[in-house]
């Protein structure tokens, strides 16, 4: 069954959040951290993801070791001004004006901040919550959930006016993509992790927990884009990452 939160108002506008630089080994690749900020014309503000965990603004090289991430890459840049709250204030929000919090999946680039936003309900896959932990990084799961409302996702559903969650499952147990609607852009697909960069595609996502079912939504997110001729951002994209719009900046 799937949550039964829904939004008000219709898209305004969307931001991409800079969350820092991670260099990952395989290729090796640069990619961008990010998370996504959704306005409705009805005042709402949904947050999607908060990055890595605020230790690694601090000492990135100690929470590294601490949480054996340098098997599969190293942080590159993360500053405090990476972190959710900075990036909310260049689009002149605060934490207390985010409505609904969004968890696309829960790897420790992220969920870093999701107990930060006391009373803000959260939107999560049923398949991820259902887990003793979130699943943060390579058999190690430190955090525990936070006290929170959760709304659960088994399956792709009307979130509101033009704004769809997409239940697609493959690079983790409870994936989720997010399919809306807005004024001047007209559609846009923010895949996040379901397709990670373009070429993923091509790598038939060879590592993911899943790659048959990554495969199978990768192809479906592809097709419902090309049907409503929608902008794409991928959630790891070496190539469309640096010359992204990022907040201050909105999509309209």
């Amino acid at each position: 069954m799937n949550s039964q939160i829904a939004l008000k108002g219709k898209p305004k506008r969307f931001a991409m959040l800079d969350y820092g630089l991670f260099e990952v080994h395989a290729g090796p690749r640069t990619i961008g951290i990010c998370g996504a900020v959704v306005e409705t014309d009805a005042g709402e503000v949904v947050l999607i993801d908060t990055g890595f965990p605020e230790k690694y603004a601090h000492d990135p090289e100690a929470a590294t070791i601490e949480d054996a991430l340098g098997s599969f890459g190293r942080v590159l840049s993360i500053t405090p001004e990476n972190m959710p709250k900075p990036q909310l204030a260049k689009l002149g929000l605060t934490p207390a004006d985010i409505t609904l919090m969004i968890q696309s999946h829960t790897h420790i680039d992220h969920l870093g901040h999701m107990g930060g936003f006391p009373g803000v309900p959260i939107l999560i896959a049923a398949a991820e919550r259902a887990l003793p932990r979130p699943l943060y990084w390579s058999g190690k799961q430190p955090m525990e959930w936070p006290d929170a409302d959760y709304h659960m996702v088994t399956e792709d559903f009307v979130l509101g006016p033009d704004f769809e969650v997409l239940f697609c499952p493959g690079h983790a147990p409870g994936q989720l993509a997010f399919m809306l609607r807005l004024p001047e852009t007209g559609w846009l697909l923010f895949t996040s992790d379901a397709i990670s960069r373009a070429s993923e595609i091509d790598e038939r996502f060879a590592g993911s927990w899943d790659e048959a079912q990554a495969i199978h939504h990768g192809a479906r997110l592809m097709e419902l884009a090309r049907e409503r001729d929608a902008t794409v951002i991928y959630g790891h994209s070496p190539q469309q990452w640096p010359g992204l719009k990022k907040a201050p900046e909105w999509f309209t």
